[in-house]
């Protein structure tokens, strides 16, 4: 198995520094979400959300799918920094409490 770049590493570890791009990617890991759907959970505008997602989409991180008005995004598992995401993101605890409110948020919301 090869192992990623210096730079893949450091470009990845950047993106997931932020709380918000952190806890996103958890929620991204776990599955799909309508942009609609992240910008209320997180209350955010949708160019904030957007920017979020942007640097995902640069990195590889996120596949995006367009459906009618909506864009929806998961975690995209075949991209090359897969294993280092997903031992990241697991370093999370699922009783995390704003995780939990994140997805309660979730379940409330309907594009």
């Amino acid at each position: 198995m090869l192992g990623l770049s210096t730079e893949k590493i450091t470009e990845t570890l950047k993106i997931l520094h932020d709380p918000t791009r952190l806890l996103l990617m958890k929620l991204l890991t776990e599955k799909e979400y309508c942009v609609c759907e992240l910008v209320g959970m997180f209350e955010v505008s949708q160019p904030a959300m957007s920017q979020h997602l942007r640097k995902y989409k640069k990195a590889g991180l996120v596949c995006e799918e367009k459906r009618g008005q909506w864009r929806y995004y998961c975690f995209n598992e075949a991209c090359e920094q897969h294993i280092l995401v997903e031992q990241i993101i697991g370093q999370l605890d699922d009783n995390d409490e704003q995780l939990i409110k994140l997805r309660s948020k979730a379940e409330a919301i309907t594009c």
